[in-house]
Formats: structure tokens, C-alpha cells, sequence
């Protein structure tokens, strides 16, 4: 169901699998997509191409209008939600990658940008055995001779 995503892999996780993974956790989720900055899709649960990049189209949008209002002047924007009578959109940044996602309405906002966090954090964790600290070496046990 998802685009392909040129054989992007991210730190071992697919972003079509990160995706997979958010939608089976989140049943207020209806539709996401995942992408960079410069807002190419990576990965999208849309069977829809053209519904999956007006999608991202839409987040870039809003991240856009959010960052250019007086609130947002010299802050980081890292999430926001719209909310509408039939749904709501959220978007969620970390680092260069974004997610966008659809859901129910009234969903519970909190679980909702938690999920989406989590679902990014699956991408751009660190490698654990690069991230692992290095073995401790241990010193040799002295005797009573010494």
C-alpha cells in the first residue's frame, strides 16, 4: 500500500515498515505519510500517489503558514495539528524528516503526537552497535603478592 521508496533505508527501518507499525498501534491514525524536508515522500499508507504528495503538499503548507505567523517568529516548529469537524491533520518534524498524518474526529491529540514521534524516532535512531559504549576493560585482580 505504500510508494516505494527507492530503497530508502534509514538506520535499518524502511520508512514503509515505520508506517506499518504506526498504523497498527494508532487505530485513530487514517492515512500518513513520512518525508524529508525538501519534501520528497518516502513512504506513504495512501494506495494513492497523488493523494499521498497533496498530503505532504498540505503538511508542507502548514509548517510553512505556522512558522511565518507572529507565534511562530524565532521559534522551532517540531509539531502541529488542525483540526476539523470530519478529522484532523498532524505533523510532527525530527531533524530532516517529517510525518504527516490523517485521523478520526475528536482524536486524543496527545497519543496521537506521541505515536508520531515515536514512529519518527524508529527512523533516525542511532545504530546500537555504533551508539553501544565501548566494552569496559577490566583490571587484573591484585594478589597478595604485589
Amino acid at each position: 500500500m505504500s510508494r516505494p521508496a527507492e530503497a530508502v533505508r534509514l538506520d535499518d527501518v524502511e520508512p514503509a515498515a515505520a508506517l506499518a507499525d504506526l498504523t497498527e498501534i494508532s487505530s485513530q491514525i487514517e492515512s500518513a505519510v513520512v518525508f524529508r524536508a525538501d519534501g520528497s515522500m518516502l513512504a506513504s499508507t495512501l494506495a494513492d500517489d497523488v493523494r499521498a504528495e497533496r498530503l505532504v503538499g498540505s503538511a508542507r503548507e502548514l509548517l510553512e503558514a505556522a512558522t511565518a505567523s507572529p507565534a511562530g517568529a524565532g521559534r522551532t516548529l517540531t509539531q502541529l495539528e488542525v483540526a476539523l469537524r470530519e478529522g484532523s491533520v498532524f505533523v510532527v518534524l525530527d531533524g530532516e524528516l517529517g510525518v504527516a498524518a490523517t485521523t478520526t474526529s475528536s482524536p486524543t491529540a496527545g497519543l496521537v503526537l506521541y505515536d508520531l514521534r515515536t514512529c519518527l524516532r524508529s527512523l533516525s535512531a542511532p545504530d546500537p552497535e555504533e551508539s553501544a559504549a565501548p566494552p569496559r576493560r577490566r583490571r587484573a585482580k591484585k594478589t597478595a603478592d604485589a
